[in-house]
């Protein structure tokens, strides 16, 4: 079977609520933060690989109102942040043995994705990746989980693809990708074994 994993949240934290309480101790500043950079459309412009960082930081200052300082720690800690989830990591070696082939599929940032892949060594475990950045897609539009299919040469109906995100496993849905919803590494082993991925 091929797998293909989402990184922030189902292999990696990705908890924005902790990101902000180690940066800023101000309920309001938080809630500021949470709408004109966590939920703003230039986080997925980041993501999308469409701007850099410094012009991200530069508009979320002048939407803010807070410091160059203060916003460029926000975004350091995120890849502090960025820490695994216990087990997964054990989850995904237990796959590799188990003869699937595993893949990445994910939503993230160039800083993002440049941190991780330097300070984990678990890449060599997959087969391939997509990253939105790198490809210029996001999840869940269409156009990335075909490219996800022809790039690497896999049929859909060997696929099975893990992410939090509902919205993102209905795109996956829609291309005859199997699915299943992330909650945690034990619940995640249940429901692989269950597709006969794992013992």
């Amino acid at each position: 079977m091929n797998i293909v994993f989402d990184l922030g949240g189902v292999v990696f934290k990705w908890q924005p609520d902790a990101i902000m309480r180690s940066v800023f101790d101000d309920p309001e500043t938080r809630t500021l933060v949470r709408k004109e950079i966590f939920e703003h459309e230039d986080w997925l412009a980041l993501d999308r690989g469409s701007i850099r960082l410094d012009l991200a930081v530069d508009r979320a200052v002048a939407r803010t109102g807070l410091s160059r300082h203060q916003v460029r720690r926000l975004f350091d800690a995120v890849l502090r942040h960025l820490v695994p989830i216990d087990g997964m990591f054990d989850l995904i070696h237990s796959l590799a043995r188990a003869d699937n082939r595993l893949y990445v599929l994910s939503n993230m940032h160039v800083a993002s994705i440049d941190y991780l892949e330097r300070e984990h060594g678990i890449w060599d475990q997959f087969s391939g990746s997509v990253i939105s950045c790198r490809v210029r897609m996001i999840k869940p539009e269409p156009a990335i989980y075909q490219h996800l299919l022809e790039t690497h040469g896999l049929r859909a109906t060997d696929t099975v693809f893990i992410d939090d995100m509902a919205d993102n496993l209905a795109g996956a849905a829609a291309t005859g990708i199997a699915t299943v919803q992330y909650v945690d590494p034990a619940q995640c082993r249940q429901a692989l074994a269950a597709l006969g991925c794992i013992q």
